[in-house]
């Protein structure tokens, strides 16, 4: 092929080139021109749900892809433009905080609803189902439950000198005082009441009652099984002051014991010191323990365990309460996705569940996970409430 042929060809290929170049950027143009007009889908991080953006997009705290949450009507007007980290802080118009984050648009449905909160802080709100979804919302019912607290002691086998030097003082003291009964000198039996209650007054700050006195005084279990138990031991279990009121006389108890691997005794609460230790505020518990091996020895450590019955009682998951140190708050869920933060009263907490005194009704739904996105959301529309009033 000549140098002309070639040369004619080579401008030929260039002329085709520039013509596919044409029509490619012809058919992009046109569709640029023929996108649609955004709508106003969100997509938020479902793990920082303060990052919110009209687009897809990566969270930029931890580059994971925004989830779309909902969709709203296209062209819609935002009411105001709220911090994305702080929703009490807002701006009728567009804004960047102090990380130059733009402020995220607030749209009319998301304005809280009327009837205001029982709670300081919070609205009752809506939530759509796959906003629920992404965030992970589980609910349980509150019911009637029958419930048992677990208490769990430490302790030890009793070696008590002063309890046992109490005891053969009272029993002196109350043989003295049958002696003089019929004294003819009133003084002699006055003096021998006094040395009766004041013995009296010693094993009651031990822990005696009554009962156990007069058994003493009648003679009964042998007081040197204090210093050296046989077969029967005594256990001091040391109960802390806010579980003692609980424990009552005749409550069974399990005693384990370092000294004994593989051993279980059954033991039975005898009596309950009155008095709290300002050291370790508990109060000790006396438990009579048979041992048929004779396993447990005078100052041996133990461990107690009581199961107190608390009955069938109203009660709720454990995870469906957020303490804010004013209040407990827990956030019912209503029909068509409203969240209702309420204030309650609980009692006792057992087997990861609290009993309910106040503020909740049998058959009512809770949030049991996700409670602090809730509460954020919660207080979220609070803060819009209280901007939006004149």
């Amino acid at each position: 092929m000549s140098r002309v042929a070639r040369r004619a060809l080579g401008w030929c290929l260039a002329l085709l080139a520039l013509g596919a170049a044409g029509i490619v950027a012809y058919t992009l143009l046109g569709r640029e021109t023929r996108l649609p007009v955004a709508s106003a889908a969100r997509y938020q991080c479902a793990m920082h749900p303060q990052i919110v953006s009209d687009r897809p997009g990566l969270c930029p705290i931890c580059q994971m892809h925004l989830q779309r949450v909902d969709e709203g009507v296209a062209g819609a007007k935002p009411l105001f433009y709220r911090h994305p980290m702080r929703p009490d802080v807002v701006s009728p118009t567009p804004a960047k905080d102090e990380m130059g984050m733009d402020y995220i648009p607030v749209y009319e449905g998301e304005a809280p609803l009327p009837g205001g909160s029982e709670v300081p802080g919070h609205a009752a709100f809506t939530l759509s189902r796959e906003r629920q979804q992404l965030i992970g919302v589980t609910t349980d019912t509150v019911a009637r439950r029958e419930l048992a607290e677990t208490i769990r002691a430490a302790g030890k086998v009793a070696y008590d000198p002063e309890l046992y030097q109490a005891i053969i003082e009272y029993r002196e003291a109350v043989a003295a005082r049958s002696g003089i009964k019929e004294s003819r000198w009133p003084e002699a039996q006055r003096g021998a009441d006094a040395i009766v209650r004041g013995a009296a007054l010693r094993l009651r700050q031990r822990g005696l009652s009554e009962e156990q006195m007069r058994a003493i005084a009648r003679g009964g279990r042998d007081p040197v099984e204090l210093l050296l138990p046989g077969k029967t031991v005594w256990v001091y279990a040391q109960v802390y002051d806010y579980q003692i009121a609980l424990v009552r006389p005749g409550e069974k108890v399990e005693i384990t014991a370092p000294s004994a691997p593989g051993r279980t005794y059954a033991g039975t609460v005898v009596a309950i010191d009155p008095i709290v230790s300002t050291t370790t505020r508990t109060a000790r518990v006396r438990v009579l323990v048979p041992t048929p091996d004779a396993g447990l020895r005078p100052e041996a450590f133990v461990s107690a365990r009581i199961a107190v019955p608390l009955g069938r009682v109203l009660a709720l998951p454990d995870g469906a309460v957020l303490d804010t140190g004013e209040h407990q708050i827990v956030f019912v869920v209503k029909g068509e996705g409203r969240f209702e933060p309420r204030s309650v009263r609980l009692g006792r907490d057992a087997e990861g569940y609290h009993e309910v005194l106040a503020g909740l009704a049998e058959g009512e739904a809770v949030v049991t996970s996700a409670n602090f996105l809730i509460d954020s959301e919660s207080r979220f529309r609070a803060a819009l409430a209280a901007f939006a009033k004149p």
